[in-house]
This record gives structure tokens, sequence and C-alpha cells, in this order.
């Protein structure tokens, strides 16, 4: 994977994330997320507490009964929650659950620019390590990493090559244009699963990818919400296996932006390579 990536100048990005799920650490409660946030509160003086994220796998092989399922769990204990440190403005956050460790980056304004994915890991790198060795001062189990995130959330507004949701095979390439027999085309609510294979063509991960149709609040125009999810299994624990498979995970996501928007949004993007 040595070809040189699709690049634009101004992409319709509105957040990024990189995520590490790994096997849920007991010992790590609230207090203890505490103590880690200490070392984090100088850039992230804001604390949020949320609902945990329920742990996603990428499994494959024999499709499983997709009938409803109804789980029983006896606890002793209240749910660790998720909890958000967030820097001033909004636009970085780390989130922190018993089994993620999860940085964002969100766009809080026009003037706000992506800072680039390369940037973003490594200040992952750096935050991952700190969470690391904190876990293990504090004796709270050991990191096994098992599945790797990588989030591109796109928010692309009508203005420019489009004006309203009927038109999105203007906007996406998975679409095609006209009308059919129902009449026409209103808006299309829209998900569908890729799967990754490794060299040996064994599958190792998906990339999830969903459409939705919005308006936005502060202009009331139509707005589409295009979002990439790659989801990998890392080859091994420690943070370069990591790191490795979320590379992976955003050259998939940027090679299907490219290849599922079409060439006149590319021209309004300003794409510059790939």
């Amino acid at each position: 994977m040595n070809r040189e990536l699709p690049d634009f100048g101004k992409p319709p990005l509105t957040e990024v994330a990189l995520s590490v799920q790994f096997e849920p650490l007991e010992k790590l409660r609230t207090p203890q997320i505490g103590l880690i946030w200490n070392e984090f509160r100088q850039r992230f003086p804001i604390t949020e507490e949320h609902v945990p994220i329920e742990p996603a796998f990428e499994q494959f092989g024999a499709l499983k009964s997709m009938g409803p399922q109804v789980r029983f769990e006896m606890v002793e204990t209240l749910p660790v929650p998720r909890i958000w440190f967030l820097n001033e403005p909004g636009t970085e956050l780390i989130q922190i659950q018993p089994d993620r460790f999860i940085h964002n980056w969100r766009k809080g304004g026009e003037r706000d620019t992506y800072p680039r994915y390369e940037l973003l890991r490594k200040t992952f790198k750096t935050e991952l390590e700190t969470f690391r060795e904190i876990v293990a001062r504090e004796q709270c189990g050991v990191i096994h990493p098992n599945q790797c995130e990588v989030t591109y959330v796109n928010h692309i507004v009508a203005g420019q090559g489009w004006s309203q949701h009927s038109e999105i095979a203007e906007v996406l390439t998975i679409f095609p244009s006209g009308n059919c027999e129902a009449g026409e085309l209103e808006n299309v609510n829209f998900s569908a699963r890729f799967i990754l294979r490794n060299d040996e063509q064994k599958p190792i991960g998906r990339l999830h990818a969903t459409v939705q149709p919005l308006v936005q609040r502060e202009s009331n125009r139509s707005m589409i919400a295009f979002t990439l999810t790659a989801r990998l299994r890392p080859d091994g624990e420690s943070d370069e296996s990591v790191l490795s498979s979320l590379d992976r995970g955003r050259e998939v996501i940027v090679r299907s932006f490219a290849q599922l928007t079409t060439p006149q949004m590319h021209k309004i993007w300003e794409r510059k390579d790939g």
C-alpha cells in the first residue's frame, strides 16, 4: 500500500475518531479514571459522564440467528460510565471506559481546520502510552486489544454541486440519478458493509458506510451525513500493532471516500492528487 492517498484541500470532515477496544479492565473504576484525568487535565480540563459504548466485534463465518435476544445479567455494582476529557474549545477529547480508549477531533466552527491524520495519530500514540503506564501503575490489569476503529464523519452541506436531497447522485456515486415509477426521489437513508481482507485474502475487518439526510441547523439547508467507519482486529497487542491497524483503516476510508463521491464534488473539495 505505497500508492499516494487522495488528498482534499477542503474536505467536508466534521469529526475523526481513533479508537482501541480491549478486554475489560475489571479494576478500572471511576476513581482510577480520575487518576488518569490528572495526567491529562492540563490539556483537557473539562470532564463529562456518558453511557458506555457497547463492545463491537467484526465476526465472520456462518451467520447466527438474527431473532430477538434477551440477556439477563446479575450485577453487584453500577457500570462504570464512559468519561470524556475535553479541551476548552471542545474540539478534541479523550474517551475512556473499562474496555475502550478513544481520541476525537471535532470541528467546532467554520474556521476550524482538520489537523490531519498524522498529527492525530502522533497524539493518540502518546496518549495511549500514558494510559497503559497508568493502568499498569495502578494495577488495573493488562490491556489486551481486540478491535481497532477509525471513524470519519462528513457533513456535506447543499449549496455547491447540489441543492436538495433528491440530487444525491450529484454527491455520491453509489446512487443512480433520476426517478422511478413511484415518483420523484425525496431522500436516501442508506447503510452498507464492505469486507476488508489481508494479503492472503482472509477477512480482517469491515468498512461501514452510512448516509443520512439531515438539515443543517444554522442555515436550514439540506445536508448529507456521510460516515465511514473501519473496524479491524490488530495482529498483536502492542501499540505498534494498534497503530498499524488504525493506519490500514484510515487508508481504506480515504480511498473509499474518493471512490464513493463524485468528481464534481472533488473539485469543490479541492482534490489535489491520489
